[in-house]
């Protein structure tokens, strides 16, 4: 009986040995960290939903870069096209440009860009998290609980203009502050964010609108290079 004993005890440690231990899930923002070099970024696809809670349609769809510098975000270049507009802005350091949709009745002639101080996000239909700023990130994975290879949560505007550059500098009136959005961020292998997917519903004027917006983002810490649009072609001035 001793030597079956042994001989099990001996059989469960081979057993155990055998199992390879599973990979602890790596920290988000120290993966983000890792990757922030200048000249280098991340790209970006956004689809956006729009629905009134009975019918649901497409409202958008986007396409982007954002450029590193070593802290954050430098840059960005964001194409924007709703089936019928197609828009554009660029935004590098403390300066935006804008072009397409609605302005391109509003320019002078000649001119297909506006130059404005302050870059921000296109409007209410961009993805409001922005995973590639540290301190976002960071905010999205406190705020959240995570499983697996997700995290999920919710984060009101207000929390987010405290840490997003990309928020605060929108200029969101603060009768929005306390506008919840909700969230799923999928974080590939390496830590980094593959995916993210936010929500929120506002009423206006008795309607209600529920917007969801599911970004996809590929080649964390690839080469990006963004430009301001040509001289010539700006103005800062309508029409």
């Amino acid at each position: 009986m001793k030597k079956m004993i042994t001989l099990v005890a001996a059989c469960g440690a081979l057993m155990l040995a055998a199992v390879p231990a599973q990979a602890a899930q790596k920290d988000p923002v120290s993966a983000l960290k890792a990757k922030l070099a200048p000249g280098h970024g991340v790209r970006f696809t956004d689809t956006v939903t729009w629905s009134d809670g009975i019918d649901e349609q497409g409202a958008r769809d986007s396409k982007g870069a954002f450029q590193f510098d070593k802290k954050g975000v430098a840059a960005f270049d964001i194409s924007m096209d709703s089936g019928y507009d197609q828009e554009r802005v660029i935004s590098i350091g403390k300066t935006g440009y804008y072009s397409g949709g609605d302005l391109a009745t509003m320019l002078p002639e000649g001119k297909t860009w506006i130059k404005s101080i302050g870059g921000a996000i296109p409007d209410s239909w961009a993805q409001f998290l922005n995973p590639a700023e540290p301190k976002t990130l960071a905010a999205l994975v406190k705020n959240g609980k995570s499983k697996g290879s997700s995290v999920t949560g919710s984060i009101t505007v207000k929390e987010l203009k405290a840490v997003s550059d990309w928020v605060a500098a929108a200029n969101i009136d603060r009768e929005h502050d306390k506008l919840k959005i909700s969230y799923t961020l999928t974080l590939s292998s390496a830590g980094l964010v593959s995916r993210a997917r936010s929500s929120y519903t506002m009423s206006e004027d008795g309607e209600i609108n529920m917007v969801t917006v599911d970004s996809r983002y590929t080649g964390w810490g690839s080469k990006v290079s963004i430009k301001a649009p040509h001289p010539g072609t700006v103005t800062t001035k309508f029409r």
